[in-house]
């Protein structure tokens, strides 16, 4: 009997335990609060494309944002410390996770703290098998 898989646990959940290893705090999803410099998992528009679909599979490829998030202090500082923070996201993505195009810098505010982020588009693929 194969053993029962779910997204949280078998992609989210692989790529946070992997990201944790970067200087970071690591979220698998959107936290209410941001500790900076940080990584958030994000996921991204279209979520989850179909690839195939039978009576015992379903695969589907999964997109995500992984967001890269730095205190936005000062500009040069800033952007260094999260140009290092993505090169470490980079270094520490598993096996099997295709990472695209990195959006160019922006600063946000969060509560009050302003925040220089990148978003990371992050895909994989993931097979559910029916028990």
């Amino acid at each position: 009997m194969p053993t029962p898989t779910t997204i949280a646990t078998n992609v989210r959940g692989t790529l946070a335990t992997a990201l944790a290893s970067v200087a970071a705090s690591v979220y698998g999803s959107v936290p209410e609060s941001v500790i900076p410099p940080a990584v958030i998992i994000i996921p991204a528009a279209p979520y989850l494309e179909s690839t195939l679909i039978n009576k015992s599979t379903t695969k589907v490829k999964i997109n995500f944002t992984v967001t890269a998030a730095v205190a936005y202090y000062s500009n040069a500082a800033s952007l260094d410390n999260l140009e290092q923070l993505i090169i470490s996201i980079l270094g520490a993505m598993p096996s099997g996770y295709v990472v695209g195009d990195v959006d160019r810098p922006a600063v946000t505010q969060v509560g009050a703290s302003p925040l220089l982020v990148a978003d990371l588009a992050v895909s994989t693929y993931y097979t559910q098998q029916s028990i």
